[in-house]
């Protein structure tokens, strides 16, 4: 065997194995992806199963603030659209809920700038921001997100609740007296109480003998 055909037969065994290493490469690539593929559609579904947010006022006060309150209607209106089809909807979906969640402290109504109210809104969007980062993650921890779509209703629900609870209290009447009192409190604290004011000033009269 010459020279020129040494050199041949190596280099077509060296095409042999690159070529077989290549194939083996595109085999394994191909097997990783149709994994991954898997384990999305596994998580597509579970999450999508369990995406259920409490998007419908839950009482009457609940309903008046959604007519006034532009950012909470907006905010629920986001809550009751379910994303389709694949997971990457459900992560954009998340994103919009999280920007129109921190949207909820602006504009409160006046009779819900009460700390009970902020202390909850302040929850509730730590609550959608949590979401919003776990279902971004490479490893997705779905039973993660599952539990916090639990909490943000559990949130949403208490903080409706709250509200419902201060529009109701501020419904009760005064009862008789009280108002007369509240005013009568305020006409003391009015009048200045110095020893001049109360003691009168008797004039000095001369001894009689």
């Amino acid at each position: 065997m010459n020279m020129d055909m040494k050199q041949s037969v190596v280099f077509f065994c060296f095409l042999f194995f690159l070529i077989s290493s290549c194939k083996d490469d595109n085999q394994q690539r191909d097997a990783e992806n149709k994994k991954m593929a898997e384990k999305k559609e596994v998580l597509y579904k579970n999450i999508s199963k369990n995406w259920n947010f409490y998007a419908t006022p839950i009482n009457t006060t609940s309903e008046q603030s959604v007519a006034s309150w532009t950012e909470f209607r907006q905010f629920l209106d986001e809550l009751g659209q379910k994303p389709r089809k694949t997971l990457l909807a459900y992560q954009k979906k998340a994103s919009e809920l999280s920007k129109k969640a921190q949207l909820l402290k602006n504009n409160i109504p006046y009779q819900f700038q009460q700390p009970q109210i902020k202390s909850r809104i302040g929850t509730l969007i730590t609550k959608v921001r949590l979401l919003d980062l776990f279902i971004h993650l490479d490893n997705l921890p779905d039973k993660k997100v599952i539990l916090l779509i639990g909490e943000i209703n559990a949130e949403l629900v208490s903080l409706q609740r709250q509200m419902d609870k201060i529009t109701e209290k501020s419904k009760i009447p005064v009862e008789e007296g009280e108002s007369d009192m509240l005013r009568m409190l305020d006409t003391t604290r009015a009048i200045i109480t110095t020893p001049t004011s109360l003691t009168p000033i008797k004039p000095n009269l001369s001894r009689v003998e």
